[in-house]
């Protein structure tokens, strides 16, 4: 209900502000779970990302997110999964691996707001190699410029899936696959 609900505000904010243009969710699978791995420029990627994403998503989100009662409430009821961020966290895969038996999870892996991928967390091959399920890539544009003198930008939100991963991939290979993925897009 809360999911629906903040989606429902979110998706009508984003029409009444912003100019939107999504492409590629038709490569979404519709049942089985998948990783959607996106890059990350502002604090608006993750609900646009899920507003547009046709399946109902949890997202992996840095632990500062969970501190304030009302914000925990509120990440919990979304499908939020604690990542404390900086070091491996054994506990937040193996949440994710578990959401992954049953619904799709929303990954960032540069891990924080950032228009290059210099540096990337290695997650999304992990929890693809350990899990097996498909990995769909995201490209979000036009979220950085954010609201400037009722200046309405236009928002891009490019979904792609991810077909050249291999058994024999390594978690770093599969990330480098992800990340390029979503470069070209």
């Amino acid at each position: 209900m809360i999911y629906s609900l903040s989606k429902f505000l979110i998706l009508c904010i984003l029409k009444i502000f912003f100019k939107i243009e999504v492409k590629g969710k038709e490569v979404v699978p519709r049942q089985r779970p998948f990783i959607l791995a996106s890059n990350h420029i502002s604090y608006l990627d993750p609900p646009v990302v899920g507003s547009f994403c046709p399946r109902k998503l949890a997202y992996l989100s840095k632990k500062e997110l969970f501190k304030n009662r009302l914000m925990r409430f509120w990440m919990n009821n979304v499908g939020g999964v604690p990542l404390r961020r900086g070091k491996a966290d054994i506990e937040a895969m193996r949440t994710s691996m578990k959401t992954l038996q049953t619904k799709p999870l929303l990954i960032f892996p540069q891990g924080t707001r950032s228009h290059n991928f210099d540096k990337v967390n290695f997650g999304v091959g992990f929890l693809h190699k350990k899990t097996g399920v498909p990995v769909i890539a995201a490209r979000v544009y036009g979220t950085d410029a954010g609201l400037k003198f009722f200046h309405f930008g236009k928002v891009k939100v490019i979904f792609a899936k991810v077909d050249n991963i291999k058994d024999s991939d390594s978690y770093e290979e599969i990330t480098k696959k992800v990340v390029d993925k979503i470069k070209a897009l």
